[in-house]
């Protein structure tokens, strides 16, 4: 079972984590941006942690990012497979001790360096972005997987437990980008998202939670 972390503050914004879930096989969803709290972990076997519109700086508004920060930090304790995407990229490292700025909306597909990870099978260096936030220092543990141009922490992962996190929104394809294109501006480039596969970074993290499971029945007693 997948637990999603929804941090979504706007109503009307969460359609990115409905457009999520729907790559999912199965899960259950906690709001932390509603009901804060500690979710259960009975029988999770994987977590993600999605997008919002607030900022990891704004915890004196939205207090239950600090329950969230502490939440992040037995994920890694507990080794419990994770994927952050976006805000969940932001609120990772900098529960890990990360630093994170404003820097000004990108809202366009960029061209990605991607690092060879199972995390990208398949998946092209096109991605889309629509972010204002960038993570300028990873947190500890954490090693850059994949950068462009106007960010150079487009991804990361742990260096010892299962946890990775995206910048990019994976869930992003062209179906939902006129939407996106209402709600925050869109820049075209010479970029097509005939080439993007990022939704493929759900697949194969469903495929790596899978595998931690495989090896940790196996392990003896």
């Amino acid at each position: 079972m997948l637990l999603v972390l929804e941090n979504e503050v706007d109503p009307e914004l969460r359609y990115f984590g409905r457009e999520m879930r729907s790559y999912l096989p199965e899960h259950t969803v906690h709001d932390f941006a509603n009901e804060g709290g500690h979710p259960s972990l009975s029988e999770v076997s994987g977590v993600i942690i999605s997008g919002s519109t607030a900022g990891v700086y704004e915890r004196a508004e939205y207090p239950w990012m600090n329950e969230e920060i502490e939440f992040v930090r037995e994920l890694v304790e507990r080794e419990i497979p994770t994927l952050g995407v976006c805000f969940g990229h932001q609120i990772v490292n900098h529960a890990l001790g990360g630093s994170v700025e404003h820097r000004g909306l990108t809202n366009e597909l960029v061209r990605a360096d991607l690092a060879d990870d199972p995390l990208f099978d398949g998946v092209s260096s096109v991605l889309p972005a629509v972010h204002g936030d960038h993570v300028v220092e990873t947190g500890e543990g954490m090693e850059t997987i994949a950068s462009t141009e106007h960010n150079e922490h487009f991804a990361t992962r742990h260096r010892d437990v299962p946890l990775w996190t995206t910048q990019f929104h994976p869930e992003l394809t062209n179906s939902l980008r006129p939407r996106v294109g209402r709600d925050f501006g869109w820049q075209e480039t010479d970029e097509s998202f005939a080439d993007v596969t990022g939704e493929l970074v759900f697949e194969n993290f469903a495929r790596l939670v899978e595998d931690h499971d495989s090896r940790d029945s196996t392990s003896p007693c």
